[in-house]
């Protein structure tokens, strides 16, 4: 194998293209070998496209892929701040440039690098949405232009403010600001700067340093109204609010029933009840006291045939 360090780029014949730069786990090595391939001139990168295109040829893939490594690193730099390893960016952003090595047409008057760039930034923003958090915070063509555009924006608006006025929100003007500039809605900014100062949280977490289980939302989240136990109580309370109530009023007596119904069953369309002790008292010329004595009785009654209907 030659050494590519100071060899021309078209006199470097390699059966693995990849075996010149070392792997991605020693990443210090990898960038320094990566910037010290050297660039392809323009009848090169031309040479090489056209047997890719026109043979299939994989050497001239493997050129033209290698003297563009180094513009991944540096356009993976960019992205260092949403807390991801470098090491897969670069790679993520690597097989962006293999994709645009694929469909690069010399014949558009084009050069690789500028070309390469979209593939490259493509596959680094697919990557990070996926990864930046569990749940996918932008997924229109919109929410990814905002996604992108807004850390940079919110820094640069801190660099123009006074440092001890700065503030990590955005104030309604700033919002304004980057609403017009990426032509989105005032609201789709509001919406994508409060899922981006979020973060994710556990619905089942793990036990604590006691070994306990830990509290996550799963605890109240979880829908009880389904489970079995749950509906054969639920329907055999409905059960008893409606068949049963009917059958033990049917076991009470008309003046009784009629005691029963106007204190606890009637509701009037102003929402309040019926008869009152007193009201009922004057209908059947006895005692409040009396009334309410034939009501104990009945709600025992009609109690004890509840239970049997049960």
């Amino acid at each position: 194998m030659t050494n590519p360090t100071g060899a021309s780029t078209a006199a470097l014949t390699v059966a693995n293209p990849w075996a010149v730069v070392p792997s991605l786990g020693n990443l210090d090595a990898y960038i320094s070998a990566v910037n010290r391939l050297p660039m392809l001139t323009l009848e090169e990168e031309q040479t090489f496209a056209r047997k890719l295109k026109e043979t299939n040829d994989i050497e001239a893939a493997g050129k033209l892929v290698l003297s563009h490594l180094r513009l991944v690193v540096s356009v993976s730099r960019k992205y260092l701040g949403y807390g991801l390893p470098h090491g897969d960016l670069i790679q993520e952003g690597n097989i962006g440039l293999m994709k645009a090595v694929k469909r690069f047409d010399p014949d558009q008057g084009v050069r690789l690098v500028s070309y390469a760039l979209h593939w490259i930034k493509a596959e680094i923003h697919e990557y990070i949405l996926k990864n930046w958090r569990m749940v996918k915070v932008a997924t229109t063509k919109a929410q990814r232009k905002l996604f992108f555009n807004l850390r940079s924006m919110k820094q640069g608006f801190k660099d123009d403010a006074d440092v001890e006025t700065h503030r990590e929100t955005l104030t309604d003007a700033q919002i304004d600001v980057m609403a017009k500039e990426l032509n989105v809605k005032r609201e789709e900014v509001i919406e994508m700067e409060t899922r981006m100062s979020g973060g994710d949280v556990m619905l089942d977490p793990a036990p604590n340093d006691d070994g306990e289980e830990g509290f996550g939302p799963i605890a109240y989240l979880a829908d009880a109204s389904h489970e079995p136990t749950q509906m054969m109580e639920s329907r055999q309370r409905d059960v008893l609010a409606s068949d049963g109530i009917a059958t033990a009023l049917q076991a009470l007596d008309p003046r009784s029933r009629r005691i029963v119904e106007e204190r606890w069953l009637k509701v009037n369309d102003d929402g309040s009840g019926g008869l009152t002790l007193h009201d009922l008292a004057a209908e059947y010329g006895v005692s409040a006291e009396r009334i309410r004595q034939i009501e104990v009785a009945a709600m025992k009654k009609m109690k004890k045939a509840l239970a049997a209907y049960a």
